[in-house]
């Protein structure tokens, strides 16, 4: 069986999230105790796939890791996904719907209940994947959590994520390498509305040599400290490389950094943040 967990922080996405997860085959429950999770896997059959989202609202949530032991004991394949936003997001989000945090109450504000409600989780975010959804939509979060998955679980991913600054530095990262002061394809009209992605792009900073010592910085960097991570049993390790936009610069590191540790049979996932793409392909430079 395999079984993904959905958690994370009210207003984050669970409910996108779940109901992605529906359209792919999951069998899936909403706000499920921790304690019938024996119980339902037992039900639905080793066979099945199946989603469940337990977070704040959750009955027993302290006995949660001790059922996904007793799960993966027994040959259950357990997928934690992790939910998360920044405040500013969350509050933005509760005032448009106008629903009510669960934690909210006379005594509290809506941002203290968010960061009481984050510190609760906080064990559980450390043991899961994380997506930061502060800044993407829900089309992007629906293929997110498709990716996630769809890909194989086994030993430790590197994910590689590209972002801008000016929108915010991502939650989910593990590292994050600013790249700000590489020469910027954004100021050559030619290649302002382009990406990272795209050979014009790909020719002009690489006509740079300080764009090349900074991805042999990065890349010798994850190379060396790697086989720690590997060591301490991490499923994920979350690189983000960031510069203005999100949109050339970063995306061009991102794709061939990824492109480097897929040849070297290190199993790699792709994230642009700002043009809301993943995959797991390898560095391309033309679309």
């Amino acid at each position: 069986m395999q079984l993904v967990i959905i958690s994370g922080l009210s207003g984050s996405g669970k409910s996108v999230a779940l109901r992605a997860l529906e359209d792919s085959g999951y069998y899936c429950i909403d706000n499920l105790p921790a304690t019938l999770l024996p119980q339902i896997t037992s039900h639905i059959g080793q066979q099945q796939r199946l989603a469940v989202s337990v977070d704040t609202r959750s009955a027993a949530l302290e006995a949660l890791y001790d059922n996904i032991a007793h799960l993966r004991a027994q040959g259950v394949s357990v997928q934690l996904l992790y939910l998360e936003s920044n405040v500013e997001t969350l509050v933005k989000r509760f005032s448009e719907t106008r629903r009510r945090h669960p934690l909210s109450n006379e005594h509290t504000t809506l941002a203290e209940s968010i960061v009481r409600e984050r510190h609760m989780l906080e064990q559980l975010a450390e043991h899961s994947h994380r997506l930061d959804t502060s800044d993407i939509s829900a089309n992007t979060l629906r293929s997110w959590v498709r990716s996630f998955v769809s890909h194989d679980h086994s030993g430790l991913t590197l994910l590689f994520a590209s972002f801008g600054f000016k929108h915010g530095i991502p939650l989910d990262a593990d590292y994050v390498f600013d790249v700000r002061c590489l020469p910027n394809p954004y100021y050559d009209p030619a290649l302002r509305p382009l990406t990272g992605r795209d050979l014009p792009v790909a020719e002009f900073l690489q006509q740079h040599a300080a764009v090349d010592r900074m991805y042999e910085d990065i890349q010798q960097f994850i190379s060396r400290w790697l086989p720690s991570f590997v060591h301490d049993h991490r499923s994920y390790l979350t690189v983000a490389v960031g510069c203005t936009g999100g949109q050339h610069r970063s995306v061009y590191l991102v794709e061939k950094l990824a492109a480097h540790f897929q040849q070297q049979q290190q199993k790699v996932l792709v994230r642009h943040r700002q043009l809301g793409e993943v995959h797991d392909s390898m560095y391309r430079t033309s679309k």
